[in-house]
């Protein structure tokens, strides 16, 4: 096979051992992008419920 593709069989070799290991920082990032999200829908989800709070608050204090 690697005569066909044109390259030697110890770079195939190379290649499949380098690929075949998932690199240890991509599940570190993967963490990291995890609880940056979840701190953005906190506080997104806040926001979006600090005007329903304001409207109760007001709508009680009118009657």
């Amino acid at each position: 096979m690697s005569k066909r593709l044109g390259v030697t069989q110890y770079s195939l070799y190379a290649w499949k051992r380098k690929l075949s290991k998932p690199p240890a920082t991509a599940d570190v990032d993967q963490a990291a992008e995890v609880r940056r999200l979840k701190a953005e829908l906190a506080r997104i989800t806040e926001e979006r419920d600090i005007p329903k709070k304001a409207t109760a608050y007001f709508a009680k204090n009118a009657k």
